[in-house]
């Protein structure tokens, strides 16, 4: 469904006052209607906006061209300065590629400890710019060569299989340790300076976690909750590492939250493209080979393949006290295995703790895990062990606005979802743990697109018991390390790539689901996301407020709403596509940006329809990846302003506050992905036909550069990773 400003209005209105950042930082940036410290003027983006200032028929001229800008583009009196970039020192170690979320814990006035997620490496500018900026080379080019004699004919090959003292399987190791060095965890220390600008000060607490941490060190990464069982098994029906519950390292860090006692959450998202993602159903790995290293000119991954890194130990919240130098990262497993993008993080004393995730991906679910015991005083370390014991649910949306929380434990009823509500209609489902053929034993699982599939499947097995196997302990490890497709079995709804999950100081949780389009692995529930006009499968995204019955951190029935929808505005959306990060201010104002896939960012649109009447993409118009304020209060509430865009083929992401609300963190990450370094300043025109606010067609004309070239903005420089802080100007 759809929402108009007045509704929206009418949603926030019993909330709005309450809305803060419920974490240590926050920040605050004001609109001319509002009662705050900072002012904006919203900057110009390249479609038509309902608060762009230009009155419809003033559009067509003020749009008519449009130049893209390889830099983040910020209102008038505003400035950004550069934190750290990709390659700067760390510690011991380095910054790592593609900083993600950010977390700002005040250790004294103007001074705080930065934690930075690093996700993954962009293969095209990673492989482009190394050697440039570590200064070191890498075997790429002895690798490609050997794989492309590789008798498979294709660009991959299982390294773990390969000899020691196989000189490729050098190679590969290296390139594979720097890949996952750059990819982890990360803590600097900063302070502002009597002059207003940021610096580091290299304290002992700076250090890294990386996707190698205990590979070589012993700084093994620590585990809790039931999947420990899986872990520790000597023999099972899949892949064991031998490490029992000690892990090498942390990757695909994605987004995270911030505890009240002064931790950070960090989440494994995309871990399937370097390890395999199914497992057996006693919770065990497909063997290392079933995800094998691949190098080609635009691809790097299967990079924990050589290392025999297991599967299952992936995909995981990980917990760690920036302050603390000596701690290297627990797995709390109670949390459930999936590609979580965020942590929304409740704690109230007197109550259980609620942590709410998102399981990024086409049908991904939303999760809740409540603790057993209840919280006493929430700025108390010793809250850490309340993730060692409770329980996981998933969620279960109702057309009408109500849902339910379902539990992922091994007495709940099976009863899937049916193909002809999804998008795509595919549901994938867990096999019985008794197959033996060869296919099904490899782990993988039923794909099911017909509704009376569905039924034979509920007929064959009654609870999520029945598809897992081994003790009390173990059988609920496997399910939780099996979340996404336990899951899938319950009923849980299948959604729209949930991405990020803030919580309110009132309680009300806040959802952005970033692309209800489907793919081979699923779709989201056509009944709950729909387009403004209900159109289905949509594509822009959506932001969603959840409210707990009795407002209740523990409830197991809920009330769900849709706040605002992607898209344009002539078409009765906001403005914006495919939101993710979210952070709500003091002020009760939700700060978006967005996660529009660097392929279709500024590709050309000339036609709305195809040849068959049928509506085309149009992604490309929404330009470059940006910063949004939508106010959930005065007279500009149910609006949204446009706040910043970012560097070519970037994604923005991780916006962090000062405690004082006059500092805005921001990660850059992947400027330049698609086309790498920007060479010879070169750029290209292309045709847009856009819409105005009312609904006519007009014609721009876009200049696109081609690769980036920040952070320097130098002729042919390496595009590079880089947190940045951005404040207001002194005259400002």
């Amino acid at each position: 469904m759809s929402i108009t400003r007045r509704d929206f209005l009418l949603l926030m209105g019993g909330s709005a006052g309450a809305v803060a950042l419920n974490s240590l930082g926050g920040c605050n940036v004001k609109l001319p209607s509002q009662k705050s410290e900072f002012t904006f003027q919203p900057i110009k983006g390249p479609i038509p906006l309902l608060t762009d200032g230009f009155k419809p028929e003033q559009q067509k001229e003020q749009y008519r061209s449009y130049e893209v800008v390889d830099d983040l583009v910020l209102p008038e009196g505003y400035q950004y300065q550069i934190i750290a970039a990709w390659g700067d020192k760390v510690g011991d170690s380095r910054f790592g590629y593609n900083n993600d979320y950010l977390s700002f814990i005040s250790i004294g006035e103007n001074e705080g400890l930065l934690s930075v997620n690093f996700e993954y490496i962009s293969a095209i500018p990673w492989m482009q710019t190394y050697e440039q900026v570590i200064g070191k080379p890498l075997p790429l080019a002895q690798v490609k060569a050997a794989l492309r004699n590789n008798s498979s004919s294709k660009n991959e090959i299982n390294a773990f299989a390969l000899a020691d003292n196989d000189p490729i399987k050098a190679q590969i190791t290296e390139i594979c340790q720097e890949a996952l060095l750059d990819q982890g965890l990360g803590v600097i220390s900063v302070r502002k300076t009597v002059d207003g600008r940021w610096e580091r000060t290299n304290s002992p607490a700076d250090r890294r976690i990386s996707g190698i941490s205990g590979l070589n060190d012993g700084k093994y990464l620590k585990a809790t909750g039931p999947a420990v069982a899986v872990f520790r098994k000597q023999q099972g029906q899949g892949y064991i590492d031998q490490l029992s519950d000690r892990i090498i390292g942390t990757f695909g860090n994605c987004a995270g939250g911030t505890t009240p006692w002064g931790t950070v959450l960090s989440a494994e998202e995309n871990f399937q493209a370097q390890v395999p993602e199914a497992v057996y159903s006693d919770g065990t790995s497909l063997d290392p080979s079933k995800r094998p290293f691949a190098l080609g000119d635009e691809e790097l991954y299967g990079q924990g393949n050589v290392f025999g890194l297991a599967g299952n130990k992936y995909g995981w919240i990980v917990e760690i006290d920036p302050a603390n130098p000596n701690d290297y990262g627990t797995k709390h497993t109670w949390l459930g295995r999936y590609r979580h993008e965020a942590v929304g993080v409740r704690v109230e004393a007197g109550k259980p703790l609620a942590f709410y995730s998102g399981c990024d991906r086409r049908g991904g679910h939303i999760y809740k895990f409540v603790s057993r015991d209840k919280v006493q005083d929430p700025k108390n370390k010793a809250n850490s062990q309340l993730l060692t014991q409770g329980i996981l649910y998933a969620a279960k949306f109702n057309s009408d606005g109500t849902g339910r929380w379902i539990a992922l434990k091994a007495d709940t009823p099976i009863d899937p979802d049916l193909p002809s509500n999804i998008a795509g209609n595919l549901i994938l489902l867990p096999k019985s743990p008794q197959a033996k053929t060869a296919q099904e034993t490899e782990g993988d699982y039923l794909a099911i697109a017909k509704d009376q599939e569905i039924a034979k499947y509920k007929q064959k097995f009654q609870n999520l018991g029945d598809l897992y196997s081994g003790n009390t302990e173990e059988k609920q490890g496997a399910i939780l390390i099996d979340a996404h497709y336990a899951a899938n079995a319950v009923g849980a709804t299948c959604t729209a790539r949930p991405e990020d999950t803030e919580v309110a100081a009132n309680g009300d949780l806040y959802i952005s689901f970033t692309s209800g389009s489907p793919d081979q692995e699923g779709g989201p529930d056509v009944r709950v996301f729909k387009g403004p006009k209900g159109e289905t499968p949509y594509e822009y995204g959506w932001v969603m407020r959840l409210t707990e019955d009795s407002n209740d951190p523990a409830a197991v029935t809920f009330r769900w709403q849709m706040l605002a929808t992607g898209g344009e505005p002539a078409a009765g959306a906001m403005g914006f596509a495919n939101p993710d990060n979210l952070l709500l201010d003091k002020n009760g104002n939700i700060w978006m940006v967005t996660d529009m896939s660097t392929g279709k960012m500024n590709q050309s649109v000339k036609n709305r329809t195809d040849s068959n009447g049928k509506d085309t993409a149009i992604s490309g118009l929404f330009g470059n990846n940006a910063i949004w304020l939508i106010p959930t209060q005065g007279d500009d509430a149910g609006k949204a302003f446009l706040f910043a865009t970012g560097p070519v083929e970037c994604e923005i992401t991780g916006p962090c506050f000062t405690t004082d609300e006059k500092a805005m963190f921001i990660s850059i990450q992947h400027p330049g992905e698609a086309n790498g370094i920007r060479k010879n300043q070169v750029q290209e025109s292309r045709e847009f036909l856009l819409m105005t606010t009312t609904g006519e067609e007009f014609l721009q004309t876009r200049q696109v550069p081609i690769g980036s070239n920040w952070p320097t903005k130098s002729a042919d420089a390496p595009p590079k990773p880089a947190v940045v802080v951005v404040t207001k100007t002194s005259n400002s």
